[in-house]
């Protein structure tokens, strides 16, 4: 199976590529559980390199001080390491411990919340769902190197694991238990329940429960995996992993048990202090950008109070003597229009005979004040009347 390619003289790990794979997606869960919160998802992107260094510093720390019961039997070892700097760096022959990175991301955010005033526990609580995704992703990474599998099988889905690859003891056996899968499978599991639990009781929860709820998620899973893994970290005869995993997920039960009884009146004045610190912050930060505005709305009248402003242009300017109100090519079209009305007048009205027009009697022409009824009689109008009385 080919663990990489190349690019030039340049080698591209499948092993690295899916690590980073694992760090996007994971960094992206994690501004979606930031900004459900009503917090910055953007800080997410800023506290991604730190993690992903502290992680891998981490993760190949822990490799080195325990490594595996197989490369103790090639002469790998912790003095080796010393002895030889150099292979320190060569991360893609495989070698990151898990425990040893969640240990380097978690000193790394501690000291990122502590530099940019942040709640730790907050913040690792939108980290904890991702982070089990991101390794669900990363653990394909053991697939593609042949590691971290279990042991012999003959299930459908066992694999295949080439002979210079096969642990001392197990070169004539083909066929073994995908270790890497059923944590694959189990880490994907884990960040599904931990979104449920954050949105079913967000009101019952305390900052830092949800990370609390990964310690014990998966240290469970690795403690009970470790049973079936033939390549353990022996030190001193005893599974340090198994063991650190024992005992972290014991405490973090004890913890969160511990943070919802008898700390729990002590969490809800905090956090509430907390919420009243929050708030404070919002009501100054938006005092704060109001002041400004209005300090650039001022700035800006002043501004224009500087600038030379045109006079006005008086209204008989606008209407000057010499400037005719219409061009010399253009045309006056009342006569035509007047024209074209009497034609219109003359096509539409009927045609009445002389004969058939009423005769208009003199007297009716000589009283043009007076009124006339509807039957032709002449009444004195209000003016005739009126001129006698002023008489």
């Amino acid at each position: 199976m080919p663990q990489g390619f190349n690019i030039g003289p340049l080698t591209i790990r499948f092993y690295a590529i899916l690590i980073i794979i694992g760090a996007i997606v994971g960094a992206w869960i994690a501004s979606r559980q930031a900004k459900k919160h009503g917090e910055d998802s953007e800080i997410v992107l800023d506290l991604l390199p730190w993690l992903l260094i502290g992680g891998i510093i981490g993760a190949r720390i822990w490799h080195i001080f325990t490594p595996s019961a197989s490369n103790i039997a090639q002469g790998v070892t912790t003095q080796h390491y010393l002895q030889n700097p150099i292979e320190i760096l060569k991360m893609w022959k495989g070698g990151l411990g898990i425990p040893g990175g969640v240990i380097g991301g978690a000193l790394a955010l501690i000291i990122y919340c502590k530099a940019k005033k942040l709640n730790f526990w907050q913040w690792a609580d939108f980290i904890a769902p991702g982070l089990l995704l991101g390794q669900s992703i990363g653990r394909w990474g053991n697939f593609v190197n042949q590691e971290v599998y279990g042991g012999p099988s003959n299930l459908p889905w066992a694999i295949t694991i080439d002979p210079q690859y096969r642990i001392p003891g197990f070169e004539n056996i083909a066929k073994y238990h995908p270790l890497f899968l059923y944590e694959s499978l189990l880490t994907l599991v884990g960040a599904g329940i931990l979104i449920w639990i954050d949105n079913k009781f967000r009101d019952k929860l305390y900052k830092g429960d949800i990370f609390f709820g990964y310690l014990i998620w998966y240290s469970t899973v690795r403690f009970f995996l470790e049973f079936m893994r033939l390549d353990p970290s022996p030190v001193n005869g005893i599974n340090v992993n198994q063991t650190s995993m024992l005992v972290v997920g014991v405490l973090a039960i004890i913890i969160l048990v511990l943070r919802h009884t008898v700390w729990s009146e002590r969490l809800k004045e905090k956090e509430l202090a907390d919420r009243e610190r929050k708030l404070a912050l919002q009501v100054a930060a938006r005092a704060a950008e109001e002041e400004s505005l209005e300090t650039e709305a001022e700035d800006r009248a002043k501004e224009l109070e500087d600038e030379d402003i045109p006079d006005i242009i008086e209204e008989d300017e606008l209407f000057e003597e010499d400037k005719p109100l219409f061009d010399d090519e253009e045309e006056w079209q009342a006569e035509s229009l007047v024209e074209e009305s009497d034609e219109w007048v003359e096509e539409h009205l009927p045609e009445v005979d002389e004969e058939d027009l009423p005769e208009i009697d003199d007297d009716y022409l000589d009283n043009e004040g007076d009124d006339v009824d509807h039957e032709g009689n002449v009444e004195d109008s209000d003016d005739g009347n009126d001129e006698e009385d002023q008489g």
